[in-house]
Protein backbone atom coordinates (compact mmCIF):
# COMPACT_ATOMS: atom_id res chain seq x y z
CA UNK A 1 0.00 0.00 0.00
CA UNK A 2 2.93 2.60 0.63
CA UNK A 3 3.91 2.91 -3.42
CA UNK A 4 0.36 2.96 -3.90
CA UNK A 5 -0.24 5.47 -1.24
CA UNK A 6 2.83 8.02 -2.85
CA UNK A 7 1.36 7.54 -6.26
CA UNK A 8 -2.00 8.93 -5.53
CA UNK A 9 -0.03 11.53 -3.25
CA UNK A 10 2.15 12.37 -6.52
CA UNK A 11 -1.39 12.75 -8.90
CA UNK A 12 0.94 12.94 -11.64
CA UNK A 13 3.25 9.62 -13.27
CA UNK A 14 6.10 9.01 -11.46
CA UNK A 15 8.81 6.77 -11.91
CA UNK A 16 9.95 3.87 -9.13
CA UNK A 17 13.83 3.45 -8.44
CA UNK A 18 14.93 1.36 -5.71
CA UNK A 19 17.94 2.21 -2.86
CA UNK A 20 19.61 -1.46 -2.92
CA UNK A 21 20.96 -0.63 -6.45
CA UNK A 22 22.87 2.40 -4.97
CA UNK A 23 21.94 5.92 -3.77
CA UNK A 24 23.76 7.51 -6.36
CA UNK A 25 21.48 6.44 -9.07
CA UNK A 26 18.47 7.01 -7.08
CA UNK A 27 19.43 10.64 -5.94
CA UNK A 28 20.47 11.36 -9.52
CA UNK A 29 16.95 10.02 -10.90
CA UNK A 30 15.71 12.33 -8.16
CA UNK A 31 17.36 14.95 -9.51
CA UNK A 32 16.54 14.79 -13.03
CA UNK A 33 12.76 13.82 -12.37
CA UNK A 34 9.65 15.65 -11.47
CA UNK A 35 7.98 13.16 -9.49
CA UNK A 36 10.28 9.98 -8.40
CA UNK A 37 9.46 7.26 -5.65
CA UNK A 38 12.24 5.75 -4.00
CA UNK A 39 12.15 2.38 -2.29
CA UNK A 40 14.55 2.79 0.72
CA UNK A 41 17.21 0.20 1.40
CA UNK A 42 19.97 -0.08 4.95
CA UNK A 43 21.85 2.44 5.12
CA UNK A 44 19.42 4.82 2.89
CA UNK A 45 16.84 6.64 4.45
CA UNK A 46 15.09 9.76 3.97
CA UNK A 47 17.91 11.68 5.33
CA UNK A 48 20.69 10.77 3.39
CA UNK A 49 18.05 11.21 0.39
CA UNK A 50 17.27 14.75 1.74
CA UNK A 51 21.20 15.99 2.06
CA UNK A 52 21.65 14.31 -1.72
CA UNK A 53 19.19 16.69 -3.21
CA UNK A 54 20.72 19.80 -1.63
CA UNK A 55 20.69 22.45 -4.27
CA UNK A 56 17.84 20.95 -6.47
CA UNK A 57 14.67 22.12 -5.71
CA UNK A 58 12.47 19.35 -4.13
CA UNK A 59 9.93 18.39 -1.60
CA UNK A 60 10.27 15.00 -0.06
CA UNK A 61 7.10 13.04 0.85
CA UNK A 62 7.82 10.38 3.36
CA UNK A 63 6.75 7.06 4.21
CA UNK A 64 7.25 6.36 7.84
CA UNK A 65 5.55 3.92 10.25
CA UNK A 66 2.41 3.88 8.06
CA UNK A 67 2.02 7.66 8.10
CA UNK A 68 2.88 10.10 5.25
CA UNK A 69 5.08 13.05 6.08
CA UNK A 70 5.58 15.88 3.81
CA UNK A 71 9.12 17.76 4.36
CA UNK A 72 11.48 19.87 3.18
CA UNK A 73 14.75 17.70 2.17
CA UNK A 74 16.94 20.02 4.78
CA UNK A 75 14.17 18.76 7.40
CA UNK A 76 14.91 15.44 6.40
CA UNK A 77 18.17 15.41 7.10
CA UNK A 78 17.86 16.31 11.12
CA UNK A 79 14.48 14.58 11.36
CA UNK A 80 14.05 11.49 13.34
CA UNK A 81 12.68 8.70 11.73
CA UNK A 82 10.88 5.84 12.89
CA UNK A 83 10.52 2.94 10.14
CA UNK A 84 10.93 4.89 6.99
CA UNK A 85 10.13 2.48 3.59
CA UNK A 86 9.71 4.72 0.69
CA UNK A 87 9.87 8.27 -0.41
CA UNK A 88 8.52 10.41 -3.00
CA UNK A 89 10.36 13.20 -4.51
CA UNK A 90 8.62 15.74 -5.97
CA UNK A 91 10.04 18.88 -8.34
CA UNK A 92 8.30 22.43 -7.89
CA UNK A 93 7.03 21.72 -11.13
CA UNK A 94 6.68 19.15 -13.43
CA UNK A 95 9.36 17.82 -16.25
CA UNK A 96 8.61 16.05 -19.10
CA UNK A 97 10.19 13.15 -20.58
CA UNK A 98 11.02 13.51 -24.49
CA UNK A 99 10.52 11.79 -27.45
CA UNK A 100 11.01 13.72 -30.14
CA UNK A 101 14.86 12.54 -30.75
CA UNK A 102 17.96 14.23 -29.60
CA UNK A 103 20.70 16.34 -31.13
CA UNK A 104 18.14 18.82 -31.83
CA UNK A 105 18.30 21.87 -34.14
CA UNK A 106 20.40 24.51 -33.53
CA UNK A 107 18.05 27.16 -33.54
CA UNK A 108 16.19 24.85 -30.78
CA UNK A 109 18.81 26.75 -28.44
CA UNK A 110 18.68 31.05 -27.28
CA UNK A 111 22.11 31.62 -27.65
CA UNK A 112 24.44 34.74 -28.10
CA UNK A 113 26.51 33.82 -30.37
CA UNK A 114 26.55 29.78 -31.75
CA UNK A 115 25.78 26.68 -30.19
CA UNK A 116 27.58 23.42 -30.86
CA UNK A 117 26.12 21.58 -34.07
CA UNK A 118 24.21 19.55 -34.26
CA UNK A 119 26.02 16.97 -35.59
CA UNK A 120 28.83 17.61 -33.23
CA UNK A 121 26.15 17.40 -30.53
CA UNK A 122 25.11 13.94 -31.06
CA UNK A 123 28.53 12.68 -31.28
CA UNK A 124 28.85 14.30 -27.86
CA UNK A 125 26.02 12.85 -26.52
CA UNK A 126 27.43 9.48 -27.71
CA UNK A 127 30.75 9.67 -25.66
CA UNK A 128 28.74 11.49 -22.69
CA UNK A 129 26.31 8.38 -22.65
CA UNK A 130 23.81 10.13 -20.63
CA UNK A 131 20.75 8.08 -18.75
CA UNK A 132 18.52 8.25 -16.31
CA UNK A 133 20.82 7.29 -12.52
CA UNK A 134 23.63 9.59 -14.06
CA UNK A 135 24.95 13.00 -12.97
CA UNK A 136 26.28 14.60 -15.59
CA UNK A 137 28.20 18.46 -15.40
CA UNK A 138 28.04 20.94 -17.99
CA UNK A 139 31.22 22.85 -17.56
CA UNK A 140 31.85 26.59 -18.96
CA UNK A 141 27.99 25.15 -20.62
CA UNK A 142 27.50 29.01 -22.57
CA UNK A 143 23.79 28.32 -23.82
CA UNK A 144 23.84 24.81 -22.28
CA UNK A 145 22.63 23.17 -25.32
CA UNK A 146 24.55 19.82 -24.14
CA UNK A 147 23.30 20.10 -21.11
CA UNK A 148 19.58 20.40 -22.27
CA UNK A 149 20.06 17.58 -24.43
CA UNK A 150 21.17 14.92 -21.31
CA UNK A 151 18.63 16.33 -19.36
CA UNK A 152 16.61 15.29 -22.00
CA UNK A 153 17.63 11.57 -22.46
CA UNK A 154 17.16 11.36 -18.58
CA UNK A 155 20.31 12.10 -17.21
CA UNK A 156 20.68 14.80 -13.89
CA UNK A 157 22.47 17.81 -15.21
CA UNK A 158 24.60 20.54 -13.08
CA UNK A 159 25.43 23.44 -15.56
CA UNK A 160 28.51 25.37 -14.01
CA UNK A 161 28.73 28.92 -16.29
CA UNK A 162 30.66 32.18 -14.84
CA UNK A 163 28.39 34.81 -16.78
CA UNK A 164 25.34 35.50 -15.50
CA UNK A 165 23.91 36.64 -18.91
CA UNK A 166 24.72 32.81 -20.34
CA UNK A 167 22.85 31.70 -16.77
CA UNK A 168 20.05 33.09 -18.03
CA UNK A 169 20.05 31.92 -21.43
CA UNK A 170 20.30 27.84 -20.04
CA UNK A 171 17.88 28.63 -17.55
CA UNK A 172 15.09 29.47 -20.59
CA UNK A 173 16.82 26.75 -22.86
CA UNK A 174 15.74 24.24 -20.62
CA UNK A 175 12.72 25.15 -19.81
CA UNK A 176 11.59 25.34 -23.59
CA UNK A 177 12.43 21.86 -23.36
CA UNK A 178 10.98 20.59 -20.60
CA UNK A 179 13.61 19.42 -17.99
CA UNK A 180 15.55 20.62 -15.32
CA UNK A 181 18.78 21.79 -15.28
CA UNK A 182 20.47 23.03 -11.89
CA UNK A 183 22.97 26.03 -13.26
CA UNK A 184 25.47 27.19 -10.84
CA UNK A 185 26.36 30.70 -11.75
CA UNK A 186 30.29 31.00 -10.89
CA UNK A 187 33.62 29.40 -12.02
CA UNK A 188 33.58 25.20 -11.03
CA UNK A 189 33.98 24.85 -7.32
CA UNK A 190 34.24 20.86 -7.87
CA UNK A 191 34.66 19.31 -4.24
CA UNK A 192 31.31 21.44 -3.79
CA UNK A 193 29.45 19.59 -6.46
CA UNK A 194 28.23 15.78 -6.26
CA UNK A 195 30.33 13.66 -8.11
CA UNK A 196 29.57 13.09 -11.58
CA UNK A 197 29.73 9.97 -13.92
CA UNK A 198 30.54 12.53 -17.23
CA UNK A 199 31.78 15.67 -17.73
CA UNK A 200 31.48 17.96 -20.53
CA UNK A 201 33.29 21.22 -20.84
CA UNK A 202 32.28 23.58 -23.44
CA UNK A 203 35.74 25.40 -23.82
CA UNK A 204 39.09 23.83 -23.64
CA UNK A 205 40.19 26.06 -20.72
CA UNK A 206 42.94 24.64 -19.12
CA UNK A 207 41.96 25.47 -15.47
CA UNK A 208 39.00 23.92 -16.00
CA UNK A 209 39.65 20.97 -17.63
CA UNK A 210 42.33 20.26 -14.93
CA UNK A 211 39.42 20.68 -12.32
CA UNK A 212 37.03 18.43 -13.87
CA UNK A 213 39.82 15.73 -14.63
CA UNK A 214 40.62 15.63 -11.38
CA UNK A 215 37.64 14.73 -10.23
CA UNK A 216 37.36 11.03 -11.86
CA UNK A 217 33.90 10.86 -13.73
CA UNK A 218 34.24 8.14 -15.83
CA UNK A 219 33.79 9.75 -18.82
CA UNK A 220 34.94 13.35 -19.85
CA UNK A 221 34.55 15.52 -23.38
CA UNK A 222 36.51 18.54 -24.29
CA UNK A 223 35.06 20.57 -26.78
CA UNK A 224 37.78 23.13 -28.20
CA UNK A 225 37.74 25.93 -30.92
CA UNK A 226 41.69 26.56 -30.42
CA UNK A 227 44.31 24.44 -31.77
CA UNK A 228 46.48 25.83 -29.27
CA UNK A 229 44.45 24.04 -26.45
CA UNK A 230 44.67 20.74 -27.65
CA UNK A 231 47.68 19.49 -26.39
CA UNK A 232 47.34 20.55 -22.90
CA UNK A 233 43.63 19.65 -22.77
CA UNK A 234 44.84 16.29 -23.60
CA UNK A 235 48.07 16.58 -21.44
CA UNK A 236 45.56 17.11 -18.64
CA UNK A 237 43.36 14.20 -19.08
CA UNK A 238 46.24 11.69 -19.47
CA UNK A 239 47.79 12.80 -16.21
CA UNK A 240 44.62 12.37 -14.23
CA UNK A 241 44.25 8.61 -15.31
CA UNK A 242 42.53 9.01 -18.70
CA UNK A 243 43.08 7.01 -22.35
CA UNK A 244 42.69 9.94 -24.57
CA UNK A 245 41.16 9.89 -27.88
CA UNK A 246 40.11 12.53 -30.27
CA UNK A 247 38.47 13.93 -33.32
CA UNK A 248 38.69 17.22 -35.27
CA UNK A 249 34.69 18.21 -36.83
CA UNK A 250 34.44 20.01 -39.98
CA UNK A 251 31.13 19.87 -41.80
CA UNK A 252 29.10 21.82 -44.23
CA UNK A 253 25.17 22.01 -44.24
CA UNK A 254 22.97 21.47 -47.24
CA UNK A 255 21.13 24.32 -48.20
CA UNK A 256 19.02 25.95 -50.62
CA UNK A 257 21.66 27.67 -52.51
CA UNK A 258 24.94 24.90 -51.50
CA UNK A 259 26.61 24.29 -48.76
CA UNK A 260 27.64 26.50 -45.88
CA UNK A 261 30.31 25.42 -43.79
CA UNK A 262 29.88 25.10 -39.91
CA UNK A 263 32.14 26.26 -37.38
CA UNK A 264 35.27 23.65 -36.24
CA UNK A 265 35.35 21.90 -33.44
CA UNK A 266 38.05 19.82 -32.01
CA UNK A 267 36.82 16.91 -29.34
CA UNK A 268 38.60 14.58 -26.81
CA UNK A 269 36.80 12.55 -25.08
CA UNK A 270 38.98 10.26 -21.71
CA UNK A 271 37.60 7.02 -20.62
CA UNK A 272 38.61 5.98 -17.18
CA UNK A 273 41.62 3.01 -17.44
Amino acid sequence: MTVQALQEAAGRPVELVDAADGLRPALNVCRARSAVIVKLAEGVGPAEIGAGLAGWRRILMVSDAGELTTVDPRDAVTRRWTAPDAVLCLADNEFLRSNDGWALPDDSFASRTHVLGAEVRAFVLARLAPRPGVLVWDVLAGSGAVGVECARLGAAVIAVEPDPVQCVRIIANASAHGVDVRVEEAELDAPSLPRPDAVFVGRGDITAVKASAAVSARRVVVATERVDEIVPARDALQAAGYEVEGVHWTASRLLDSGFAPAVPVTLLWGSKK
